[in-house]
């Protein structure tokens, strides 16, 4: 199955699947087996992906929509998480200059100031594509749109220079199947072969100091494709011309899943004296099938040490542009898949707890509700070994807001969305002992469950 993967829909123009509901139990403070939501397990030293990547001297970043960062679970599992971050389409070329010669950076500037503001390195998407482009570079003669790709090119990487750690300088060039040829666009059918040349050597010269990438999709095993694409790069290196890097998408599905020789591809890339990064990460499916494809690329990653890093496309599934195969690390209530806890069981993450030996779960449920609010109870639980404290954060949705607490100590973030729960006189639990904490919830027209972040011991 072919995945383009680079998408000309986009993520804002499909219909939000419908939030799921929260489970709901009449009798305040019942909290049975049955009406218990288990939303996350044992914290870690480094219990996040950014976290646990970082340790391995890599980033872990996530494809970001700039109209979705004023919801604030959007924004608070992003900052949480994730510590790199690529624009969905906003730096696309029908995004930053419609007409020619006539750039609009705003939202992609949302994104690039967000970022900075959490120390998020930053990929560059993309600056030569065939794909959504405006119709004005296709009506182009060669002589004119070799000039308006150069000033295409430099014109935005000048705008972002020593914001951006690496760009997608040119973006699937080649074909599909089994040919190893060009794709049709308007570069390659006016500009012939050198355009991907050209592109490299003017984004060199716009951003000395920026890394330069190709990035493909259907790349991810040895094919035709991918020979072509590692031949393009074994003559660009002996020859001088400036890449970086090599990007490799990673889109699967049952019809095309993850390469047998996936880690020998990116090993073969790496060789060439390139890093090789994976860009656009999504694997279709649920449970512990997806869980174990999305450990396999982590692994290959990490047995790679030119692999210098991995992007998700996306946070939830619900604002996946594949959502229907479910393909990412959150639900849609943000909540964490096994594939989450496989990503980070394979980056080293979520075997710890703060030392000691020390750990603690949470689970949550809904405990009474009324014409306008709803309570909601969290239960902490003390792992094998007894704990004398414990932190918890819980993630309003972006209509919602607390009007009362109890049985805990909270403190907010700036967004008055976070909210960091600690004991009020019960934070020490025996071995397997437990405690809980309350808070009602003004739903403001929105009755979804609270997302309950990981419980950290001391």
């Amino acid at each position: 199955m072919v995945i383009d993967a680079c998408h000309e829909e986009r993520a804002d123009q499909r219909p939000r699947l419908p939030v799921r509901r929260a489970f709901t139990l009449g009798v305040a403070g019942l909290l049975t087996a049955a009406g218990v939501l288990t939303l996350s397990g044992t914290a870690s030293a480094a219990s996040t992906l950014g976290g646990a990547a970082a340790a391995k001297g890599r980033y872990f970043g996530a494809a970001v929509a700039a109209n979705h960062l004023g919801e604030g679970q959007y924004a608070a599992t992003l900052d949480t998480e994730f510590n790199a971050v690529t624009p969905e389409n906003e730096m696309k070329w029908e995004s930053v200059e419609s007409s020619r010669n006539s750039f609009n950076f705003g939202a992609a500037d949302q994104i690039v100031s967000h970022a900075q503001g959490k120390s998020m390195k930053i990929r560059g998407h993309t600056l030569v594509w065939h794909s959504q482009l405006p119709g004005w570079v296709g009506g182009l003669g060669a002589t004119d749109l070799r000039s308006a790709m150069n000033n295409h090119i430099t014109k935005v990487m000048q705008h972002y220079q020593g914001k951006i750690y690496a760009w997608d300088v040119v973006n699937e060039a080649f074909q599909d199947g089994g040919s190893g040829a060009r794709r049709s666009s308007p570069f390659q059918d006016k500009l012939g072969d050198g355009f991907i040349e050209e592109a490299f050597r003017t984004a060199r010269a716009a951003d000395p100091n920026a890394k330069l990438c190709y990035n493909d999709y259907n790349t991810d095993g040895q094919n035709a494709k991918s020979n072509a694409v590692y031949a393009m790069v074994k003559d660009f290196k002996a020859r001088g011309v400036p890449i970086d890097c090599v990007g490799f998408q990673s889109h699967f599905n049952s019809q095309s899943p993850v390469p047998g020789d996936y880690q020998q591809n990116l090993q073969r890339f790496a060789d060439l004296g390139v890093d090789v990064q994976i860009t656009e990460l999504d694997i279709e499916g649920s449970g512990s099938a997806q869980a174990d494809s999305y450990r396999r690329v982590t692994q290959a990653c990490l047995a790679v040490s030119r692999c210098t890093g991995i992007t998700v496309w996306g946070i939830p599934d619900k604002y996946s542009w594949r959502a229907s195969g479910t393909p990412l690390l959150f639900d849609d209530n943000y909540g964490k898949k096994p594939a989450y806890d496989a990503v980070l069981a394979a980056l080293g993450g979520g075997g710890g707890d703060g030392g000691g030996g020390r750990s603690c779960t949470v689970s949550y449920a809904e405990t009474q509700r009324w014409g306008d609010r709803f309570n909601g109870q969290v239960t902490v639980r003390a792992g094998s070994s007894a704990i004398s404290g414990w932190t918890v954060t819980v993630t309003l949705r972006s209509a919602q807001t607390v009007s009362a607490t109890w049985n805990g100590s909270p403190s907010w973030d700036s967004s008055g969305k976070v909210m960091t729960m600690k004991p009020n006189g019960n934070g020490n639990l025996g071995a397997g002992a437990s405690t809980s904490f309350g808070f009602t919830v003004m739903a403001n027209g929105d009755w979804s469950a609270p997302t309950i972040g990981s419980c950290t011991a001391s």
